[in-house]
């Protein structure tokens, strides 16, 4: 057997990127409805943004650093500071509320005095239209994330166009299972809230699934670990468990759209717990991937 240099890095301060600009993309595709609460918005740019910053830090801490990890780094400083542009503009604009939440609201209620007599005030906004938080500043940091996960595909050597779509598909990868298992919390906060949105974003999860699975098998990839020309140090077996992850991935997936087509509120629960289970095979997925791939 023999190694393969330069095929792909498994680098913290590119995975942690990754992370917040896939996570922010999920962000936005929840949140553009306008029927999410705000506190879901500010739970994820909160907790992307500490990733952000943490993938800079790591990054001008190497001790070596190269051109390509530099934009990376810079990239992520700006990817921060976008996210915290659209978090302040968000609490900022708090008492707009979401469009589409209150449209709901007072639609079920005048459901509800239709069917009681009983009359219910319809809620006030108490910011003028047009002064709700626009959820397209959640792209901005997106724009510049995707422009820094290049320079990171760059940086990891060999085929620089393969390592790029590598780097952007494992970001929408790993950011859109984590937010579709925090949506899935965000129902105890938001009990009525339309279960088409968990739905949306897991289906959309389950197109990005196998354009994982396939940019890592791709040539120098794990098709290589399994025909034994590139080893893994362990005869096979990092292989073999990569591909037990990618599989069980999917299949958690599939189940969990299974189990959100029961009426029962608990379904989204177990659903969530389905997908707490599809982030620990999803970094399996495409971590184990990197470690063996790494130069």
């Amino acid at each position: 057997s023999r190694s393969v240099r330069g095929v792909i890095e498994l680098d913290a301060s590119t995975v942690l990127l990754q992370w917040a600009v896939g996570g922010m993309l999920g962000c936005w595709f929840t949140t553009r409805h306008r029927e999410v609460g705000l506190g879901y918005g500010w739970l994820l740019r909160g907790t992307y943004v500490l990733m952000a910053v943490a993938a800079a830090y790591i990054g001008f801490a190497s001790s070596s650093t190269s051109a390509a990890e530099t934009i990376r780094d810079i990239g992520a400083i700006i990817v921060a500071v976008a996210i915290v542009v659209g978090l302040v503009q968000s609490i900022a604009r708090r008492k707009a509320g979401v469009s589409g939440y209150v449209d709901e609201h007072d639609r079920r209620s005048q459901r509800v005095a239709e069917m009681t007599g009983i009359n219910r005030d319809q809620s006030e906004r108490e910011v003028a239209l047009g002064q709700e938080f626009n959820p397209l500043l959640d792209l901005v940091p997106v724009v510049f994330g995707v422009v820094a996960l290049i320079a990171a595909g760059v940086s990891d050597g060999g085929n620089d166009a393969l390592a790029i779509i590598r780097t952007i598909v494992g970001a929408a990868f790993l950011g859109f299972v984590s937010d579709a298992m925090l949506l899935g919390h965000w129902y105890l906060v938001q009990p009525g809230l339309p279960r088409r949105h968990v739905n949306d974003i897991v289906r959309t999860f389950l197109v990005i699934w196998p354009l994982e699975v396939i940019v890592m098998l791709i040539p120098t990839g794990m098709f290589s670990v399994f025909s034994g020309s590139v080893d893994d140090g362990w005869n096979g077996q990092l292989g073999w468990f990569w591909a037990a992850c990618a599989v069980t991935t999917g299949v958690l997936s599939v189940v969990t759209l299974k189990a959100l087509e029961e009426r029962a509120y608990s379904a989204v629960m177990a659903a969530t717990g389905l997908m707490y289970l599809a982030i620990l095979t999803a970094f399996g997925t495409d971590l184990v991937a990197r470690a063996v791939l790494a130069a």
